[in-house]
């Protein structure tokens, strides 16, 4: 059997295994991915910043695509959780600025299938390649399956 390729240690630049997965739905909503750019503004709350590896897509990148779906500024939802001192604010926050209608299968469709357009699976070619890992293109199929493989949920 053969062994199948990990990413190359720095490759990508530093891992922050303390996000949670693009996959995991957010309890009060349902929406995939919504825990994930809230873990990213509390780590900026916390530490000051993120690391270059994930600064450079805060607030852009798969931030920015749920923010435009919901209608609002990732700015707002950073604003409301720098400014709570516990889970239930931000949970609150949220509610106030989150529209009514969600269109959470929308999102969790589209999330999903972030990268299997045929440029996109040009783009996760690149950025396999660049990890060490041109191999594993057919099992690493989406933007989320990316993030997932290079913070070590994807075997």
């Amino acid at each position: 059997m053969r062994m199948l390729s990990k990413p190359i240690p720095g490759s990508s630049g530093d891992v922050l295994t303390c996000l949670p997965s693009p996959y995991l739905p957010h309890a009060a909503t349902g929406l995939l991915y919504l825990p994930r750019f809230l873990a990213k503004c509390r780590y900026v709350k916390e530490h000051g910043a993120l690391p270059p590896s994930y600064a450079k897509n805060y607030k852009r990148g798969l931030d920015r695509f749920l923010c435009l779906h919901l209608g609002i500024d990732p700015a707002a939802v950073e604003k409301i959780v720098f400014a709570a001192a516990v889970v239930a604010e931000v949970e609150a926050g949220l509610k106030a600025l989150l529209p009514a209608d969600l269109r959470v299968a929308k999102w969790n469709r589209e999330l999903v299938q972030k990268g299997t357009t045929p440029a996109g699976r040009e783009f996760l070619k690149e950025a396999l390649t660049a990890m060490g890992c041109a191999d594993r293109v057919d099992q690493i199929i989406s933007v989320p399956d990316l993030i997932d493989f290079d913070e070590g949920r994807i075997d």
